[in-house]
């Protein structure tokens, strides 16, 4: 399976994956399971976010990241600092 893949996009990259026009998604501290029926680009507007997938190592990303998370993947999602995301599926 892919591994997350975490970067820190320039502006002209962002224009580029028109981020700004993506759906924003927001979510308090907490910790669920979920499974990625779909890949998922999101771009972190704000918050702090672990993401550990089932038998792998714990990513941390945040705010100015920009991250793939792959088709397939189990895992679990702690909102260390309350979090708004730009995001994309396929």
């Amino acid at each position: 399976m892919a591994a997350i893949k975490v970067e820190k996009p320039t502006p002209e990259t962002l224009k580029k994956l028109g981020v700004e026009k993506w759906p924003v998604w927001s979510k308090e501290q907490s910790r669920f399971d979920w499974h990625y029926d779909d890949r998922e680009v999101c771009y972190l507007l704000a918050g702090r976010v672990r993401v550990t997938p089932a038998g792998g190592q714990a990513v941390e990303f945040g705010a100015g990241d920009l991250v793939t998370l792959p088709r397939g993947m189990d895992c679990v999602w702690e909102v260390i600092e309350p979090v708004r995301k730009h995001y994309r599926f396929g």
